[in-house]
């Protein structure tokens, strides 16, 4: 069955795990500007660094202001300081906002400032971030042709300059157009490999935010008792892990549940709810992936 995405009613945020995370942003090896002083030139006392990571809560958290009013206040610095890498950082955080109300107008504006800064700089790094923030925006509009074209673009260079946590990521987040035009077995592929991408990084790690992916293939496939019990542990682990997911992969999750709502009966929910307690993310994968 096919349920494609509707444009309107992006929810206030839950997130808080992107994979993809703010130490990408701030290289860890800026450091001639972490700390900002009282008699700083813009009379900042907090760490712009830390600025953006707040900035970035405050997105996850739906509280697109305050989020927005921290990223401009580190623009501004990052500007008056020549630090590229503030500046950078903080474009990159506004591109996220302006995914929360789809303006294509303000994510061309801030595109075109990130491409500049990686012209100026040499620096990829801006180009990537600037693809993906592209790729998610379409994604979010429907445009699915053009988030391809984008992820493809970020995912060549996340490959080429060893940027393993936006390759990582945009694996699960292309999925989700090869799910919305079809392509199934191409979709099992791309979750497969951000699986296994996720294991290299950290084998320990018990990773819910894929399972977005996977409950939207099920779906989409038909399989709705599969798709809710996938989305019943997403729901479950993101709690219990305190992860939020942002705009563009929440979309998917809600529409997966309100299918979910409109096509089983409340006596299957409950049963699949109730048998899924103790499923893991492994046992899942196992299930429905393998």
């Amino acid at each position: 069955m096919k349920n494609t995405l509707s444009i309107l009613g992006i929810t206030a945020l839950l997130f808080s795990c992107s994979v993809e995370n703010e130490e990408e942003i701030i290289a860890p090896d800026e450091k001639s500007h972490e700390i900002v002083h009282k008699d700083s030139i813009m009379g900042m006392e907090e760490d712009p660094k830390e600025m953006l990571v707040e900035a970035y809560q405050h997105f996850k958290e739906g509280n697109d202001e305050a989020s927005i009013k921290l990223a401009n206040e580190v623009l501004e610095y990052g500007r008056a300081v020549h630090n590229d890498t503030l500046v950078g950082g903080a474009l990159s955080s506004l591109c996220r906002n302006a995914q929360r109300t789809l303006d294509t107008t303000k994510l061309a504006e801030l595109s075109f400032a990130l491409a500049e800064l990686a012209k100026s700089t040499g620096d990829q790094k801006w180009m990537m971030k600037r693809a993906h923030m592209n790729a998610e925006m379409w994604r979010l509009v429907g445009n699915m042709k053009k988030a391809e074209a984008f992820y493809i673009e970020s995912m060549t260079i996340s490959e080429a300059i060893g940027a393993r946590g936006m390759f990582t990521i945009d694996h699960f987040n292309k999925s989700f157009v090869s799910t919305e035009t079809g392509n199934f077995i191409e979709a099992r592929r791309l979750i497969t490999k951000y699986y296994a991408l996720r294991q290299e990084a950290d084998s320990t790690s018990e990773d819910a935010y894929g399972l977005i992916a996977l409950a939207y293939l099920l779906e989409q496939e038909g399989n709705l008792e599969g798709a809710h019990e996938v989305a019943t542990v997403t729901r479950r682990l993101f709690q219990e892990q305190n992860i939020f997911p942002e705009p563009p992969d929440e979309k998917p999750l809600i529409n997966v549940e309100a299918s979910i709502l409109d096509n089983l009966g409340t006596a299957k929910l409950e049963t699949i709810k109730n048998e899924s307690l103790n499923q893991s993310v492994n046992g899942l994968l196992a299930k429905y992936l393998k």
